[in-house]
């Protein structure tokens, strides 16, 4: 592409790194950092320029990807004293690909504004094979005019990208979507400990399922990679996906709706802290199902 592109990538977890290993096949440079220092010499081993912090992650490009845990540390990593506020350079570009608070991204988009910068959330979905592999949907909230700065970034990273609408809707359509995901684990769990006690197989009834109107990805994805395989090595934690919902839940409280089918599947995970662990692969709430 002549003379690389630039990009900065502040997170460099299981998320972070699959991204910029995507760019970096995409012919970006790419700039990193993180924390932790074994995320930075695992960044390092792709290829990553890694930067002491985010100063000499600004000096170096004016676009930013940030990948963090909550939505707590995308707002200190943006308007915290030594965050990207303090140091960016003009005209920068922030896409959070981070799962966070739909208000959390409307007040730093207000605040990127303000200060002659664009601010998109861009959550995504697809795990850390979809990172590395530039597979990932991903759902974007924000301003329109920073889409065409932004969307060769998303060509590079994703298979499919939606923009929603204003700042905070990429955010709040993901949680959405996790909730719904949450759903089908537990909605197919049920399905197949149905077929087993009428004596169906497993594969074949998904087969059947997926053929039809029944079908999800859970079905399509989930249950034939990590459950029926009994693999449990998909790279999203039970953990990861309890604080998701957490928010999720949030997100439903302040819509004010009386929702049962979502409460029990929030209550049926929240429950679920007392037999698995965090650390414990996500797909694994199939075991709070009877017959599995």
């Amino acid at each position: 592409m002549g003379t690389k592109q630039t990009i900065g990538v502040i997170g460099l977890g299981n998320m972070g790194r699959g991204m910029c290993a995507t760019l970096l096949r995409e012919g970006y440079q790419v700039f990193g950092t993180d924390v932790a220092a074994s995320s930075m010499q695992l960044a390092q081993d792709l290829g990553v320029q890694t930067c002491p912090h985010v100063q000499a992650l600004c000096q170096q490009t004016k676009q930013l990807i940030i990948s963090l845990p909550k939505a707590e540390h995308v707002a200190l990593v943006i308007a915290g004293a030594e965050g990207v506020l303090a140091h960016a350079q003009a005209n920068t570009l922030v896409m959070d690909t981070s799962t966070s608070k739909p208000e959390v991204s409307k007040a730093l988009a207000v605040q990127m504004q303000q200060a002659g910068h664009a601010f998109l959330d861009t959550p995504v979905s697809g795990g850390p094979a979809g990172a590395h592999a530039g597979t990932m949907v991903m759902l974007v909230g924000g301003n329109e005019a920073a889409l065409p700065q932004a969307q060769p970034i998303l060509q590079a990273l994703s298979s499919k990208w939606v923009h929603l609408g204003e700042s905070g809707s990429g955010h709040a359509a993901k949680l959405i979507n996790n909730l719904l995901c949450a759903a089908h684990l537990l909605t197919t769990a049920e399905a197949v400990a149905i077929g087993n006690k009428a004596g169906l197989d497993a594969e074949k009834l998904l087969a059947g399922i997926n053929a039809g109107s029944g079908r999800s990805g859970v079905s399509e994805v989930n249950f034939p990679k990590w459950v029926l395989s009994e693999a449990f090595d998909s790279g999203f934690t039970m953990g990861l996906m309890r604080k998701d919902l957490a928010l999720a839940a949030e997100l439903v409280e302040s819509t004010g709706l009386d929702l049962a089918m979502a409460q029990q599947v929030l209550g049926t995970w929240q429950a679920s802290s007392e037999t698995q662990a965090d650390g414990d692969d996500f797909n694994r709430i199939i075991h709070t199902v009877p017959g599995l």
